[in-house]
């Protein structure tokens, strides 16, 4: 359970550093929400709003702590995610690559699932 309890934790930071105003997408009208779900392990970045005329929903990063591992749903962020959660401590057999085909993963240096 306490496993659990820090790799919620160093989402969270993650998610939250990511959540915080940058210079390199200045758009007026678009907004970033970080929505957490802590206790079913529920963690997204959004950016939502309009730029140039047009509707912006962007799902940035999604990523979910279930049965004891991190796993990344969706990640589009620059240089991904993962090498935070490897900085922060968590070991490649705790982090699933889940936006890659159950399949695929095996041939990945990440948990399959």
């Amino acid at each position: 359970m306490e496993k659990m309890s820090n790799y919620r934790q160093i989402v969270r930071q993650i998610f939250e550093h990511y959540a915080q105003p940058r210079p390199s997408y200045p758009a007026t009208g678009v907004e970033k929400f970080l929505i957490m779900d802590e206790v079913r392990g529920h963690y997204q970045l959004l950016k939502v709003g309009w730029h140039q005329g047009k509707r912006v929903e962007w799902m940035m990063i999604y990523a979910r702590v279930k049965d004891g591992k991190i796993w990344i749903e969706k990640d589009l962020t620059e240089d991904g995610i993962t090498s935070e959660l490897l900085e922060a401590g968590v070991p490649k057999e705790d982090i699933v690559l889940a936006f890659h085909e159950p399949e695929m993963r095996q041939y990945t240096e990440f948990a399959a699932a």
